[in-house]
């Protein structure tokens, strides 16, 4: 995704979102709502119907459509599978995986984990693992 997104900073493609809180290269579907105060980037494709709420920092990441990130989470390195729920103030990071429909409760910490589809996770994962 990064080699995408940079070919289309050469190219000076309208297709790259601008707005307050963007770094870098980011792609951001029309029918994405971002709230306020976030910071988008670098490296991040944000699909249809997403909902980022506000205060979010997004970077080197791709959510899928439908999913919805609750105000103040911290996602580095990650994808949010299509109508995956992150709950509030919870940070992803180290290459983790969420697969469809997944909730990740409030304020929890997630490092590199994959996570099946149709799961729930209420606990940290400190240490990368696969949820089954």
């Amino acid at each position: 995704m990064c080699l995408y997104l940079s070919s289309l900073r050469q190219k000076q493609s309208p297709k790259l979102y601008t707005g307050p809180g963007v770094v870098g290269n980011v792609l951001v579907d029309p029918t994405a709502k971002i709230g306020e105060g976030c910071r988008i980037g670098p490296n991040v494709t944000i699909g249809p119907d997403v909902v980022i709420e506000d205060g979010v920092c997004i970077k080197r990441s791709t959510i899928l459509k439908g999913a919805i990130v609750r105000s103040h989470s911290w996602l580095d390195s990650c994808i949010v599978g299509w109508s995956s729920t992150v709950g509030r103030w919870v940070r992803i990071e180290g290459i983790t995986v969420l697969g469809e429909d997944v909730i990740v409760k409030d304020e929890l910490y997630i490092n590199g984990g994959q996570v099946l589809p149709h799961k729930s996770i209420a606990a940290s994962v400190p240490e990368p693992q696969i949820i089954m």
